[in-house]
């Protein structure tokens, strides 16, 4: 055996970087994204405002805390909310003064200890009144916590449904009732919730912090399923808010408050001192995690060589190894890429990161030489694009899909996508059937899955890449990101021509300068819903990071994947073959 040819081999499986730092395209990029990076950061400085110093002056002036001054007190000291929804409602509302951050703060935080899904109402944002994309944000991060079993706490401080648009709060199933119905479900699931009442708790936002297990309220608080005025108006009955719902009242007479609080500081310390006390519930770990030292496991590369990577400009067309961002958020830059030979558009294979094994599907953005394997060029060499999804990496990524859902391997989705190759060679070669095997396997995969839209995520591409639709525990973007269903520039050539059309049809003749003209307001106006602060403002993606924290942010998501081991059996159904 000791002069046998493999004997001299050594198994490695770590990646190679050919990305040079130094070279003009990288530093151009670097340059465009740092000052990307800095307007969002800015952006997002002004966000957490909230309703500015004035109302912060109103709050301070009712001997209660703002909402981060809580938060501060709250989590353990030297750790940071990872939020979720920062950039919700974000250039909406302005016929009422907008609503940063939706007048809610909703994350991940650490709290004696425990890592806990955290909602706080904003009162220095229209007094905490709940705008349609409020009672979605609150609705998301309950649902956050109900997939992974995040024990949740709620520190309310709200006037309610804010009622000029109360028809877009109240009535449908993705509205304000539903968090109530969420509360319950999530106690029925033993996820633990704790509120604490901290202001006004009004109106039908009165349930939730009795919908929840444990109550905690400040005196000077307010608890009622109408405040004085409505009583007054619906039965004449004269009463002043103490009386009708203050903390002495739900402490001493109606039971409904379990820990009655003088201030805000003793509400919070109390709260802590609950959440330390909580249990965990004994079950095995499904998902493989091995010893981690973020030095040894630290990647080969700097992670800030990834601003290099893109150039944020709207259409950029960036050609790149997405190799070169795995070999950044993997532990070690070790990657066991899976058929590297076929369909290599599409990269799929197992690393571990922050040790969490994960299997990783990922977009192929650098061009790739192949023979045509059957129609009218059959044997012929084929330039297939990169970012274009083609059917033999269909069918890999579906296949390797159901592989991790096999094996208990949590996934994580890379996307730079412009969509399905089409044409008669790819319909020849069964495109649509090998696209609906690999929509399915992602639809029905019952292990946790994480996305991060890197580039661009266009049209049913990014379906297959596992988008919001498809039940991605988390969604994350790089400030580089296009979400649409179609890039700016198609969608302007398409949609110009159209209405082109129509004008000339009604006798009107266009010069070039107009069709130009037509064309570039359809693509400003495209590339401005294709930013990645457009869908965070939707709540279409959870959070807009730095790239260079993808490998945090993505080991704090799987951190909290794995508190909840519960796998259901995976079942693929009818695949198409």
């Amino acid at each position: 055996m000791a002069n046998h040819p493999a004997a001299d081999l050594k198994f490695d499986n770590r990646l190679r970087s050919t990305l040079d730092p130094q070279s003009p395209r990288v530093k151009t990029n670097r340059e465009a994204a740092l000052s990307l990076m800095a307007t969002l950061q800015a952006e997002e400085g002004t966000i957490r405002l909230g309703g500015g110093a004035k109302a912060a002056e109103t709050q301070h002036a009712k001997g209660r805390l703002t909402v981060r001054e809580r938060l501060n007190l709250l989590l353990d000291e030297g750790t940071e909310l990872f939020e979720l929804g920062l950039w919700a409602a974000y250039g909406m509302y302005a016929e009422f003064g907008g609503a940063p951050c939706a007048g809610v703060v909703t994350g991940l935080g650490r709290v004696s200890g425990r890592l806990c899904m955290i909602v706080a109402n904003d009162a220095t944002v229209k007094a905490g009144a709940f705008f349609p994309m409020t009672a979605k944000k609150v609705l998301r991060a309950q649902t956050v916590a109900m997939e992974n079993r995040i024990p949740t706490l709620y520190l309310v401080d709200s006037a309610g449904v804010f009622l000029p648009l109360q028809e877009d709060v109240f009535p449908d199933t993705d509205d304000f009732g539903r968090i109530f119905r969420n509360n319950a479900v999530m106690s029925s699931l033993g996820i633990p919730q704790i509120t604490a009442i901290m202001g006004m708790c009004v109106a039908g936002g009165a349930y939730l912090p009795v919908m929840t297990d444990t109550v905690l309220m400040t005196e000077g608080s307010g608890l009622f399923l109408a405040g004085p005025s409505l009583v007054q108006a619906a039965i004449g009955q004269k009463t002043d808010p103490e009386e009708l719902g203050g903390a002495a009242m739900h402490a001493e007479i109606s039971g409904t408050v379990d820990f009655k609080e003088p201030n805000d500081h003793l509400c919070l310390a109390r709260l802590r001192s609950l959440v330390e006390k909580i249990g965990e519930r004994s079950a095995p770990e499904v998902f493989r995690r091995r010893a981690f030292d973020p030095e040894r496991d630290a990647p080969r590369f700097a992670a800030e060589d990834v601003y290099g990577l893109l150039s944020p400009a709207p259409g950029a067309s960036n050609v790149y190894d997405m190799r070169e961002v795995i070999a950044r958020i993997a532990d070690r830059s070790e990657f066991d890429e899976y058929k590297e030979e076929f369909g290599r558009t599409v990269l799929c294979g197992y690393a571990w990161i922050g040790g969490h094994a994960v299997g990783i599907v990922a977009n192929q953005k650098t061009n790739q030489t192949d023979k045509v394997a059957v129609g009218p060029a059959a044997g012929a060499t084929r330039i297939e694009v990169g970012g274009v999804i083609y059917t033999e990496g269909a069918q890999k990524a579906a296949r390797f899909i159901m592989d991790c859902n096999q094996n208990l391997v949590p996934l994580i989705f890379l996307h730079d996508v412009n969509g399905f190759m089409v044409g008669k060679d790819a319909e020849w070669s069964g495109i649509i059937r090998a696209g609906a095997k690999m929509v399915s396997a992602v639809s029905t995969s019952v292990v946790p899955k994480i996305a991060v839209i890197i580039g661009g995520s266009f049209g049913a591409g990014h379906y297959a890449m596992c988008g919001k639709a498809y039940d991605p525990r988390f969604l994350f973007a790089w400030p580089t990101a296009r979400y649409a269903v179609m890039s700016g520039a198609s969608a302007a050539a398409t949609l110009a021509e159209v209405r082109a059309r129509q004008m000339e049809r009604n006798g009107k003749v266009l010069s070039e300068a107009e069709r130009k003209a037509i064309e570039d307001e359809i693509r400003a106006d495209y590339d401005a819903q294709a930013d990645p602060r457009y869908g965070a403002a939707r709540l279409w993606i959870d959070a807009i990071i730095d790239p260079a924290k993808t490998r945090e942010v993505l080991i704090a998501a799987l951190e909290a994947c794995a508190l909840n081991p519960e796998t259901p059996r995976f079942n693929p159904g009818v695949l198409q073959t």
